[in-house]
């Protein structure tokens, strides 16, 4: 009797180990607290406008509230710092562009490398060229002209920032100079243009859209070799109508986490977010913005961050923005 009872003991056991073993095997992470998203710039920017919406759609499939916190300063550093000294459990997020991640350490603004992230691009939007309304420039010649001959202000939304890549592009394939005027956030660096403080502003078109529909803005070019489309706006002409060999110059926005998270919190903030920017809102969202939804993460993300990387960090280190070199971290030239 006392075997017989010792055998379904052990039998019971061995079969709560294997349900457990099965459990944990296909089990899915839910977390249990609400999710801590920190947006380094101000409010109204694309990087706070993407990560709104992205993260009101993966709400529901995640089962948690993910509350947004806006944290500027350092173009972007100071937040994405923010992040990265949380434990790495998946509970605490960024969201931000790839343009401004990988260049934090030329910079020095980080010492973390493009290379630490688990990258989730949601939309992609181009830099758009623009003047105040009632600017006397009024096309790109025009511009350029005055670039040549005189002291022309850009704002930008801080040192480093993609509208601060999108204006040294233009310095460099133009072969013009300018006046950088930083602020703390794209919104900032928008306004700074339609209320005449600078005479120029070459910021995402995420982020100019609704000033070109309330025609506060101008635009003179997007920074690509294709036109933009914008709904009341009409079509926006590409910089190579002017500079054939000029880049196409934009940013992918999104989540950006530490790339050390647990493993089952990394596949489930993954499915999420393919179902957050396969929804109708998000795909709205891009297109009302004049951008473009995509859903791009893993291996595919990191080799679009380490193509910007060599693009960017080496342009920001020639025109001696850039503190350190491309080199020292294993950034190839383009």
């Amino acid at each position: 009797m006392k075997k017989h009872t010792a055998r379904i003991g052990i039998a019971v056991i061995l079969c709560l180990l294997v349900l457990s073993m099965g459990a944990f095997a296909g089990g899915e992470w839910k977390p249990k607290k609400p999710i801590n998203l920190i947006v380094p710039w101000g409010p109204g920017g694309a990087s706070d406008l993407t990560a709104r919406i992205v993260a009101s759609e993966m709400e529901k499939p995640l089962g948690q509230r993910i509350a947004i916190t806006n944290t500027p300063g350092g173009s972007g550093a100071i937040g994405t710092k923010a992040m990265f000294d949380a434990p790495h459990d998946g509970y605490t997020w960024s969201g931000n562009a790839n343009g401004s991640i990988v260049t934090y350490q030329v910079l020095d603004f980080l010492n973390v490398s493009h290379r630490d992230y688990a990258n989730f691009f949601a939309v992609f939007t181009p830099n758009v060229i623009c003047v105040p309304a009632n600017s006397p420039f009024k096309d790109i010649p025009a511009l350029l002209s005055a670039m040549k001959s005189k002291k022309i202000t850009v704002s930008s939304a801080g040192t480093g920032s993609g509208g601060h890549q999108a204006a040294e592009f233009f310095k460099t394939y133009a072969k013009v100079n300018y006046v950088h005027v930083p602020y703390q956030g794209g919104v900032y660096a928008v306004t700074a243009a339609v209320s005449g403080e600078v005479d120029a502003v070459m910021q995402l078109s995420m982020e100019v859209v609704e000033m070109l529909r309330a025609k506060q803005l101008r635009a003179l070019a997007v920074m690509d070799n294709v036109p933009l489309e914008v709904d009341g706006v009409g079509q926006i002409p590409p910089i190579t109508n002017w500079i054939p060999e000029f880049p196409s110059v934009g940013s992918y926005f999104g989540l950006f986490l530490p790339k050390d998270i647990p493993a089952d919190a990394n596949e489930s903030i993954t499915n999420a977010f393919k179902t957050a920017t396969s929804s109708p809102a998000v795909k709205k969202f891009a297109a009302d913005k004049g951008s473009k939804a995509v859903c791009i993460y893993g291996t595919e993300a990191e080799k679009i961050n380490e193509s910007a990387a060599s693009l960017i960090s080496w342009l920001l280190f020639d025109n001696g923005i850039a503190k350190k070199s491309p080199s020292d971290f294993g950034i190839r030239r383009p």
